[in-house]
């Protein structure tokens, strides 16, 4: 029997979520666990995938719609059923793709299939149906995605998806003209609008989460300086045993560890804000800030002080490339109990990281400076690492933060006693 489907809520957290790309088409069969659509959420880009076996009867929301969970999205049943009632039923609460290009005065009665895809873009004016009425150019997100990158001008590109929305097979004929394009001088005392971007469902998290951060929790602030030389080598000396299995640790998996054990001699930094109570957490689970292109995503190093240096740097190198691809679950990234935001590998000295919620801490780190420092009375090349422990003043306060970094301190000055 023929029924409308509503988009599924991918995540616990999902409070919207942007179609990406539907995998099968109208009139297509859908087997048990087959790939329907592709669903971009707050966390990742993630698979819908069917339950039963079913035909596609009707696409009610094309690529790029912007959702809730449960609004209609498509009408599933079996070949040859009538639909018609469902149709007008879907009508009254089908989402308007953000965009979507206005309709035709006259659309046809009758269905037709859509036409064959172009085998080459080409020039349109500047003004063209595929404009919403705002004036925005209907294209998929990945389209827009390749356009920033390549600097594509969409506006020039004639779109076969419907309504003449743009999508990425259109941009085919354009990818090798791009460099050249952008390279093109710019008119002197020529005045560029800004170019408008349409916050991802990722960006959109970050910024009602960060702001909730900074409005709600009381941060307070405590830098260290520390000799970084007993690190480097240790991390030298690891690398040099692990060349033959083509492996190696980084300055930051020897610091995820550093910090990890300092979180078990120093517990009650390794808690969160409860509202009445405090979280004190029995398991040290380490949230690693990854750059991702959509922000910054946090997925999670379990048990980390349990953990040998080298499987944290597996672990680390595994969650930041499938985080890049949208590839991390969302049960990968929450959970956390303390996070680490490094920056070193882009020269930043120093900085101070917003607070994770509900974590009570954040420890950022600066990059491994060479400079001259005093040892015994002398004057002598060294290197030194600067962190600020971002805290919680309601679960930290300024003697327990400053009673974590002197234990991060010692471990990190005595890489030898991450063994202990």
């Amino acid at each position: 029997m023929a029924k409308i489907v509503g988009l599924p809520k991918l995540s616990p957290t999902m409070e919207e979520g942007t179609l990406a790309r539907w995998a099968k088409k109208e009139g297509d069969e859908i087997g048990i666990d087959d790939l329907v659509a592709e669903i971009e959420t707050d966390k990742a880009t993630m698979e819908w995938r069917s339950f039963d076996k079913v035909v596609l009867l009707k696409i009610l929301v094309p690529e790029g719609a912007t959702l809730q969970p449960d609004q209609p999205v498509a009408i599933f049943g079996q070949r040859g059923e009538d639909i018609t009632a469902l149709l007008s039923q879907a009508k009254g609460g089908a989402p308007v793709p953000v965009a979507a290009a206005p309709r035709p005065a006259a659309p046809p009665a009758v269905e037709t299939a859509a036409p064959p895809a172009p085998a080459a873009s080409a020039a349109l004016p500047a003004a063209s149906p595929r404009e919403t009425s705002s004036g925005r150019i209907a294209a998929s997100p990945v389209v827009r995605k390749i356009a920033r990158e390549r600097s594509i001008d969409l506006a020039r590109i004639r779109g076969s998806g419907p309504h003449g929305r743009i999508i990425k097979r259109d941009l085919e004929g354009q990818l090798d003209a791009a460099p050249a394009a952008a390279a093109a001088p710019r008119v002197t005392g020529e005045r560029l609008p800004p170019i408008v971007t349409k916050l991802s469902q990722m960006r959109k998290a970050i910024a009602r989460r960060l702001t909730e951060s900074k409005q709600t929790v009381p941060h307070f602030y405590l830098t260290i300086d520390v000799d970084a030389g007993p690190i480097m080598e240790a991390r030298k000396l690891i690398n040099a045993d692990l060349e033959a299995q083509k492996e190696k640790v980084s300055v930051n998996d020897l610091l995820i560890k550093a910090a990890a054990i300092a979180l078990r001699r120093v517990p009650g930094v390794n808690a969160s804000f409860g509202g009445d109570h405090f979280l004190m957490h029995q398991v040290v689970d380490i949230s690693v800030a990854v750059a991702v292109p959509d922000g910054l995503v946090t997925p999670v190093v379990r048990d980390a002080d349990t953990l040998g240096v080298l499987a944290i740097s597996r672990a680390v190198r595994d969650l930041a490339k499938r985080a890049k691809d949208k590839k991390v679950k969302p049960e990968e990234m929450t959970g956390g109990t303390f996070s680490i935001s490094n920056l070193g590998m882009y020269g930043i000295e120093s900085f101070s990281a917003v607070i994770n919620p509900p974590e009570g801490a954040i420890l950022a780190v600066g990059v491994v400076r060479d400079e001259p420092v005093v040892k015994n009375g002398a004057v002598v090349p060294g290197q030194r690492l600067r962190m600020t422990l971002s805290c919680d003043h309601r679960v930290v306060d300024g003697a327990l933060g400053a009673e974590y970094l002197a234990a991060l301190r010692r471990l990190v000055e005595a890489p030898i006693t991450l063994l202990v």
